[in-house]
């Protein structure tokens, strides 16, 4: 057995058990199958034992893959407190902050809730990422990102050891155009049955949210179309397609940009928004002013 390990090779490892296969991993990482498997290879080569079995189409850990899958997560969790500390010690000019939106929440909000980060006292350099929830996490867990925002928690599902943030919640106000307003907005939320709406595709969280709300309520609007871009559906509204909602936090935004009316406000249902970090405790400053101010302003 070798006494020195090769950490790229354990750094492929760690992400295969993570993510139950070398496809999966694969595809997180950007590098070919084939080479996922010839540097496991080499790993397994350099410390003489086996990492995985096969069980079924995926892969389970051996009692050695176990053991050293514990000092890796060990390994990593010190590299990504070590990335923390390095940007958060003093530096020639403003300091980078990466942040990762999954690409369902709409802009204006993410603005609002990444905004305290640019008035610390410190400069600092802002990067904002947008995508899918599961790219945005990947990237986390790679260290690409310092902080992911979502409407959705991280869960097991995931694969990926990160912890989520509650920043707050928020009732749903919905909007149409002012031709539109004047015949919907009497005897809200009734007057949704029958209405046409834009909404969010299914893929969003207050999408189900909603759906359930209707389904209780026997309400059954038209749907007119579903949007993965708010912005794109906020813009059929301006334009007079169907009625649509937003986040209550954003009520006047909406107006004022779109020429909307507001046709009423479900406080029922709430929205919910996550900051999720590689760690449990949060460190890095600008993570910290996002948090608090979101905590005590934004969502009060």
């Amino acid at each position: 057995m070798s006494n020195t390990i090769n950490y790229k090779h354990l750094h492929y490892f760690w992400m295969v058990a993570n993510e139950g296969s070398i496809a999966k991993a694969s595809e997180k990482l950007h590098i070919t199958p084939q080479t996922i498997s010839g540097q496991l290879a080499l790993l397994e080569e350099q410390i003489s034992a086996e990492l995985f079995v096969r069980a079924g189409r995926g892969l389970k850990l051996t009692d050695t893959g176990r053991l050293v899958l514990r000092y890796a997560d060990d390994i990593f969790d010190l590299g990504r407190e070590l990335s923390d500390v390095l940007r958060g010690s003093p530096t020639i000019g403003p300091s980078e902050f990466i942040v990762g939106a999954a690409s369902a929440l709409p802009k204006t909000v993410v603005c609002k809730i990444i905004e305290p980060a640019l008035n610390l006292d410190q400069d600092i350099k802002l990067t904002s990422r947008e995508g899918a929830m599961e790219t945005m996490l990947a990237d986390l867990a790679l260290h690409k990102v310092d902080l992911v925002l979502s409407d959705t928690p991280v869960t097991s599902a995931f694969s990926i050891k990160a912890y989520n943030h509650l920043l707050g919640e928020s009732g749903l106000t919905f909007f149409a155009a002012p031709h539109l307003a004047r015949a919907y907005k009497g005897n809200f939320p009734r007057a949704l049955d029958g209405a046409p709406l834009l909404v969010p595709t299914p893929q969003n969280a207050v999408r189900h949210l909603f759906d359930r709300w209707l389904e209780e309520e026997d309400i059954k609007p038209i749907i007119i179309g579903e949007f993965d871009d708010s912005a794109l559906m906020k813009a059929f509204g301006q334009a007079g397609l169907g009625l649509f909602f937003m986040s209550s936090v954003i009520e006047e935004e909406v107006c004022k940009n779109f020429n909307v009316k507001i046709i009423g406000r479900l406080d029922k249902l709430k929205q919910k928004f996550y900051a999720i970090s590689a760690e449990r405790k949060v460190k890095h400053p600008a993570v910290a002013a996002i948090c608090n101010s979101a905590r005590t302003k934004l969502f009060e």
